[in-house]
């Protein structure tokens, strides 16, 4: 298969297109913007639709209505605008439609700067809206890992009539790498049963009305959407965790690593291995769903002495990488907030501590 050389946020926009995404509505901001910008060239070469809506708030109401219709849509920003986004994304979750929402994250609080962080690791894993809801959010480490998942996501979102983000930090929207580009997905593929949408009606058609709704007043019926979506995430919990590991068996020490910064966790791993110290890592590739056993199971090896978490945040994963440890080995943590990057000399400095504490 021929590869291209492609910026991480162009792959992100063809990959999407080749998986079924034919709307598509966002508002720009840096570092996310070469998205729309190749949405609005590429959707119309395919007969879907761009539209810039005037906000991002008003770009998640457009995406609600789309996938109301039962169509495959997807919107993007980076941080301040997904925190706009969120009202939307909320009640998105509580009308249960599926929908795309890629964020390339910038540094925060508030407007902050526009180069590579992780700092949205709570709001997206966590919930950022209001509500007991949940995406199913991925953080891919490279391009390639990126357009994949890309091309897989709308099925996922389709399947369990749920929202799912892509959290991708400003690196991997920005850098360029090789990548191999997938077949278009045929109309067959992408055939999904929709009872739900609200793709119009008479009183013959043979179905009742599709009603696409999230205010619920009596305690019962808020009752009976919550179990619905409890129940689907406990499915997603059960179907759609997805991890990697390297060099975890015989560890002393545990590296938990998402992202570009997985990668040079991992180039730091290679250098310790030559020295003859004994590192591996277990990265997540699903954030939500955490790949909580496999963190465990890696720390429970008699072998391994702690386990550090290395991000590009003041630490957020970490929380959720002690409690998938759960008091059995120590878990450190090293990274800074803002958008500093830990170098592997950085990395092997505090392995090297923790190896000698």
């Amino acid at each position: 298969m021929t590869k291209h050389l492609m910026k991480g946020c162009e792959a992100i926009a063809e990959a999407a297109i080749r998986g079924g995404c034919r709307y598509f509505f966002g508002y720009p901001i840096t570092p996310q913007n070469d998205i729309p910008e190749y949405m609005s060239a590429r959707l119309p070469e395919v007969g879907g639709v761009f539209l810039q809506a005037e906000s991002e708030v008003a770009a998640s109401n457009m995406v609600y209505g789309a996938a109301g219709a039962g169509a495959r849509v997807m919107t993007s920003s980076s941080s301040p605008g997904i925190s706009l986004k969120q009202e939307g994304i909320s009640t998105i979750a509580g009308a249960e439609l599926p929908c795309v929402i890629v964020n390339v994250m910038r540094g925060g609080p508030g407007i902050g700067g526009i180069q590579a962080s992780q700092g949205d690791y709570f709001q997206s894993v966590k919930g950022g809206g209001h509500g007991d809801y949940r995406l199913i959010v991925f953080g891919p480490a490279s391009i390639q890992e990126t357009v994949d998942i890309m091309y897989d996501v709308f099925d996922i979102a389709d399947r369990y009539q749920n929202g799912v983000m892509i959290l991708a930090d400003g690196l991997i929207g920005q850098m360029m790498e090789p990548v191999e580009l997938p077949d278009f997905k045929t109309a067959e593929q992408m055939r999904v049963d929709k009872p739900w949408a609200a793709i119009g009606w008479s009183e013959d058609c043979g179905k009742p009305r599709a009603v696409i709704n999230s205010l619920y007043i009596e305690d019962w019926e808020l009752e009976s959407l919550h179990e619905r979506l409890q129940s689907r995430y406990r499915d997603i919990e059960k179907n759609e965790v997805r991890y990697d590991t390297y060099h975890t068996e015989g560890a002393e020490i545990i590296i938990a690593a998402y992202g570009t910064i997985s990668r040079v966790a991992q180039a730091a791993i290679d250098e310790m291995r030559d020295r003859g110290w004994k590192v591996g890592m277990v990265r997540p590739i699903t954030l939500w769903p955490f790949p909580s056993r496999a963190v465990y199971e890696a720390a429970a090896q008699p072998t391994v002495k702690k386990v550090l978490t290395v991000e590009i945040s003041a630490g957020q994963m970490v929380e959720d990488v002690r409690l998938a440890v759960n008091g059995l080995k120590p878990v450190e943590f090293l990274g800074w907030p803002g958008s500093r990057i830990a170098t592997t000399d950085e990395i092997m400095a505090k392995v090297k501590e923790m190896r000698e504490g």
